[in-house]
């Protein structure tokens, strides 16, 4: 996976509470067997005016030519509820994003993002009022994300979040459950060393 140490990126605001995960990458879509593709698919119902994904919605912002290229998802409260599908955090990856900033998250997809390399940063409503006012004022307004120090910087914004210390770690080291594991390879293989042989 790879390591998040300082992340810089311009925002896409979406300003809707208790996005589920039926809605970042409804069911028809989780076919796929490798991580990939799945961001085509990304808000399918509100992206596209068509069932075959040919008719964009110009009213929907990841579709706004204006925050075109953006890596930080800003959004509401219970982010990512609904179902504990492991595509919803694939999705937002393979479309961009990097950091999500919101009130706060589900439970399950806060880990399955963490587990995937993706930031998610919990700030208070007002917080995230602020920055939406920002992006609204600015489209091309670029975010910091420094998560050794743990904040968020935005223009004249200066922002601190908490994140567990074992999150960040991994996020830091860029590592996976199986890559915590590997990190104690030595001691696994001492182990399986001093085993008796049942041969």
């Amino acid at each position: 996976m790879t390591p998040i140490t300082v992340h810089t990126g311009t925002m896409v605001p979406l300003d809707i509470a208790n996005i589920d995960t039926d809605q970042i990458i409804p069911k028809q879509f989780l076919t796929g067997v490798t991580r990939q593709g799945y961001g085509k698919h990304l808000f399918h119902d509100w992206r596209y005016l068509d069932q075959h994904e040919q008719v964009l919605n110009p009213e929907f912002n990841l579709n706004n030519p204006l925050y075109s290229g953006a890596s930080v998802l800003l959004t509401r409260e219970n982010f990512g509820c609904g179902s504990s599908r492991e595509h919803a955090p694939w999705a937002l990856i393979d479309f961009g994003i990097t950091v999500i900033i919101a009130p706060s998250f589900a439970d399950i997809f806060y880990g399955n993002a963490i587990n995937n390399s993706m930031l998610p940063i919990c700030l208070s409503s007002a917080e995230c009022d602020l920055l939406f006012a920002q992006v609204r004022a600015n489209a091309q307004q670029t975010l910091t994300v420094d998560l050794a120090a743990q904040q968020v910087i935005c223009g004249e914004l200066i922002m601190s979040f908490e994140i567990a210390d074992h999150h960040k770690q991994n996020l830091l080291k860029g590592l996976d459950a199986i890559g915590q594991t590997l990190e104690y390879r030595n001691d696994i293989a001492a182990f399986e060393q001093a085993q008796p042989s049942w041969i």
